[in-house]
């Protein structure tokens, strides 16, 4: 009867495995696992700069994991891993003595193949059903895969706590470093975690983690993995994991968030998880000295304009500041500022303390400029002692400061931007959308609409220059008047910056020293809408300018991006690049996805093909049987197709050689500290200096810079002041490297000497070299002055609006 019983179980057994067997998955879908990677995005150099998926994974190849982590895991998971054919018959006898002798099922037995079955085919319920589908998993699983790619999957699927799946994920969380880069005690306390991954790892349970860590090293120590010395070393050494996130190398997080919405607006919610990487035009140096000019001369004019205060007040604390430590520690910090907390206050000091409880003092130089901040944008007196500057348990920004201090500090009210493009084919180098992230994420280059004032001023000069003008053409700077009923008085009366009049003007010095009502005339005699179509060369759209004569004064919305691709054209010598970001996609598998192929300036390619087509004109003027036009390929060049002309090389050498001007002895002089003669640029400052700018380049970056506030006020500063020094900060640094670069006149260009009052042609003494396009050099019954033209400054004129 015995028998007959034996022989019943073992036909039953022999059904039930039979019955699971034909139910299994296949497990061929292992050899192209897809896993959830997050979608990456990095700079030109390859360097991180975000990271966005729920799952942080970055999968490593079994070649490239460290020899003591893999053993780590062996001898603490699998000590019988490369001897069993993926179920440890012993281990199971062992868990099912446990099953027998105590009625519990508990976990035991599964060797890491049979967890690599349950993680990528089965759910996490503990049933005997489940359990024979794991085994016959792991079975399979082992006869067809090695065991080096059965660990790569197991290393690079698990949980290790707080969103890390795989091993080099783990790593980066927990330390901030690659696998490669960890110490045996570091593998160590990576390999203890997916026993229990949300209560084992080191920032759940910091004293737990310790153990399981000691105790993987002790494991490894009696398998002989590690000598005793390596051991005592690795038990000595000091557990210093905290939460590092991603591995940012280059944080960029406005230019992060611009792709991560354009790439989720293209493939959907999939990139997530897909493991796509996207490889921009960013040069990480270049990024990090803009966010780090930016952020410097924002903070500058902040405090120029005074102290408003600190972030909030804290109640007496009578549990030893632990209150205060816990409202701090749930304060946001907006880099480079640190918040504390005041706890102490003499006549000509103050000490606070931080997050991470350093106490830190804070010298009377440290707080002396906390003059009180007007509505106005004025400061009140200089305080007289520390006390009226902050008092005990102040919550306070405090940014580090010379000789290893610190002083005190603010979030700023005002924010800016800055981008940097290549002129010679559009490629974004460095973007920063305001002060800091995560304070707004608004991103003020693509999103702001935002006056340009004076800065857009080179754009009309270039349409007049293509409308007779030269740059010798004399205007009258005088007063402008003309209706507009939407005024208080019903009259407009535009000013130069500086309250005077300057009387007849040549172009040059108008634009080299931003005088208003020189522009206005100008704008007014080659008219309104010829100005607002030629502009359109520079990527503005016509119909978004205002059809005004105020269009002189820079009264269009722009973006600091329209603007950066408009200063570019000019840059390039007149070609039409457009900025792009993305240089490149692949997937998970480095498949290629997307490759851009950017216009990019070839200006021999260009002259090449206009000599051709001219050579073709000439033989059909002097033919009886002219050749048709032949039907010519788009040029490329290197790959990419070549820019096509926005404007003549002429008309883009004369407007650099003004804004040049602008540098060496206008408004931008003080961008001569730079110590280069190949850099342009042009300030600009809207009414009731609401904005600052400075848009400027030299042959190889160009670069824009806009500051104010997002609720629209007076700044108080002109651009020169408030914008430009970034722009110097941050090219200081782009060009550091790059030689002086200088730029011949192109053909069609001559230089003659011209009286300076009058324009005209003249030798002899207090004479200047002006250049000219070949053919426009004037004469007296040609030059196209307007020094009394009562018509170019009408008192009512009927066909102009305003706004």
């Amino acid at each position: 009867m015995l028998i007959g019983l034996f022989c019943l179980g073992a036909a039953g057994i022999i059904l039930l495995v039979l019955n699971v067997e034909r139910g299994l998955p296949d497990i061929s879908v292992l050899k192209d696992i897809q896993m959830q990677v997050p979608l990456r995005i990095y700079s030109d150099e390859g360097l991180l700069m975000a990271e966005y998926g729920e799952k942080k994974r970055v999968p490593v190849p079994y070649e490239q994991i460290p020899t003591h982590l893999i053993q780590a895991v062996l001898a603490t998971e699998d000590q019988r891993y490369f001897e069993h054919g993926g179920v440890d018959l012993v281990g199971l006898v062992r868990a099912s003595v446990v099953l027998i002798s105590t009625g519990t099922k508990a976990q035991g037995g599964s060797t890491i193949t049979m967890q690599v079955a349950r993680n990528f085919f089965l759910d996490s319920k503990k049933t005997y059903t489940r359990k024979v589908r794991e085994i016959l998993l792991a079975v399979k699983i082992d006869k067809t895969f090695s065991k080096q790619k059965i660990l790569d999957l197991y290393l690079n699927k698990i949980f290790y706590g707080n969103r890390a799946y795989g091993v080099e994920a783990a790593a980066e969380t927990y330390y901030g470093k690659h696998l490669n880069e960890l110490t045996l005690a570091q593998l160590a306390m990576i390999a203890g975690i997916p026993k229990a991954p949300s209560q084992l790892n080191p920032l759940a349970n910091a004293p737990a983690a310790l153990d399981r860590r000691n105790h993987v090293l002790e494991r490894m120590l009696d398998r002989n993995y590690i000598s005793k010395l390596q051991y005592q070393q690795a038990i000595d050494e000091s557990e210093k994991a905290r939460n590092y996130g991603s591995l940012i190398e280059c944080a960029a997080p406005y230019v992060g968030e611009m792709i991560r919405n354009g790439i989720v607006g293209q493939f959907g919610e999939d990139a997530y998880t897909s493991g796509m990487r996207v490889y921009t035009t960013i040069q990480c140096k270049l990024q990090q000295q803009g966010e780090f000019s930016l952020q410097t001369q924002l903070l500058a004019y902040d405090k120029r304009h005074g102290y408003r205060g600190p972030r909030h007040h804290l109640p007496y604390d009578n549990q030893g500041h632990s209150t205060w430590l816990t409202t701090l520690r749930l304060q946001p910090t907006y880099s480079p500022l640190t918040p504390a907390v005041v706890f102490s206050v003499s006549d000509n000091s103050a000490e606070v303390f931080t997050r991470d409880k350093r106490i830190l003092r804070l010298d009377w130089p440290a707080l002396s400029w906390a003059r009180p901040a007007g509505r106005d944008g004025g400061v009140g007196p200089s305080p007289a002692s520390a006390h009226s500057v902050v008092s005990v348990g102040d919550i306070v920004d405090i940014l580090p400061a010379e000789n290893n201090s610190w002083r005190l500090a603010q979030v700023p009210e005002v924010q800016g931007a800055l981008i940097a493009l290549s002129p010679q084919n559009g490629a974004v180098r460095a973007l920063v959308g305001g002060f800091n992230y995560l304070q707004s994420s608004f991103n003020r280059v693509s999103q702001a609409a935002l006056q340009p004032g004076s800065s857009f001023k080179p754009f009309i000069y270039a349409a007049s220059l293509d409308k007779g003008f030269t740059l010798a053409s004399v205007i009258n700077d005088a007063p402008f008047v003309m209706n507009d009923p939407s005024l208080p008085d019903g009259v407009w009366r535009p000013q130069n910056d500086e309250r005077k009049f300057f009387g007849p003007t040549r172009l040059r010095v108008a634009l080299t020293h931003s005088r208003n009502l020189v522009s206005i005339r100008l704008l007014n005699a080659i008219g309104i809408n010829y100005a607002t179509k030629y502009i359109e060369h520079f990527g503005f759209s016509s119909k978004d300018l205002p059809h005004s004569l105020s269009l002189a004064l820079g009264t269009a919305s722009v973006s600091p991006l329209q603007m950066a691709r408009g200063y570019a054209i000019i840059a390039n010598g007149g070609f039409d690049v457009k900025p792009y970001l993305i240089h490149r996609i692949v997937d998970v598998n480095n498949k290629p996805i997307y490759t851009a192929h950017p216009l990019s300036v070839c200006a021999s390619c260009v002259d090449a093909r206009d000599q051709q087509l001219s050579l073709l004109a000439s033989q059909n003027a002097l033919s009886d049987n002219p050749l048709p036009a032949p039907n010519l390929p788009a040029l490329m060049n290197n790959g990419n197709p070549v820019a096509v002309r926005a404007i003549s090389p002429q008309t883009a050498f004369l407007i650099t050689s003004v804004l040049k001007d602008v540098i060496q002895e206008g408004t931008g002089s003080a961008a001569k500290v730079l110590g280069r003669d190949d850099i342009a640029g042009k300030t600009g400052t809207t009414q009731k200096q609401r904005d600052g700018w400075f848009d400027g380049f030299n042959p190889h970056i160009a670069a824009i810079v806009w500051v104010g506030f997002d609720e629209p006020k007076s700044l108080n500063e002109y651009g020169a002041k408030v914008a430009l020094p970034v722009w110097i900060d941050f090219m200081r640094a782009a060009l550091s490297n790059d030689p002086i670069t200088p730029t011949p006149p192109p053909a069609g260009i001559v230089s003659v000497r011209i009286d300076p009052s009058s324009g005209l042609p003249r030798n002899g003494a207090n004479t200047i070299f002006e250049y000219f396009k070949a053919g426009t050099v004037p004469k007296a019954s040609t030059q196209r002055n307007i020094a009394n033209d009562s018509k170019a400054a009408p008192k009512d004129e009927d066909n102009a609006q305003l706004f």
